[in-house]
């Protein structure tokens, strides 16, 4: 008998998948904790944001890299950190709102 969704999350150490989604990348964690639906949205969401940043960035830094503003690349890297950390939380949450039900 396969155990359900709510059983796989209840064994999975919440600390481990907040570490997860914040170190190796975006989204590892639901991975571990196998939540494909908010894994998906994470990435979409990253990728999203890697889209607006190129779109934004202009045509002139895919040509020379130097040329983009440290601001723009710190607001892209913000972001993500952001992104990180946001879904950090929740898997941490979701694990051990899993636990004590």
């Amino acid at each position: 008998m396969t155990p359900d969704d709510k059983a796989i999350l209840a064994a999975s150490a919440p600390w481990l998948g907040a570490l997860l989604n914040v170190v190796p990348g975006l989204g590892s964690g639901y991975i571990y904790q196998r939540r494909w639906r908010a894994y998906w949205i994470t990435t979409a969401l990253a990728t999203g944001w890697f889209l607006l940043g190129a779109v934004l960035g202009g045509a002139g830094t895919a040509v020379d890299p130097s040329t983009a503003d440290p601001t723009d690349q710190l607001i892209g890297l913000g972001g993500l950190l952001l992104l990180a950390a946001i879904t950090a939380a929740e898997a941490f949450r979701a694990a051990r709102q899993a636990r004590t039900e």
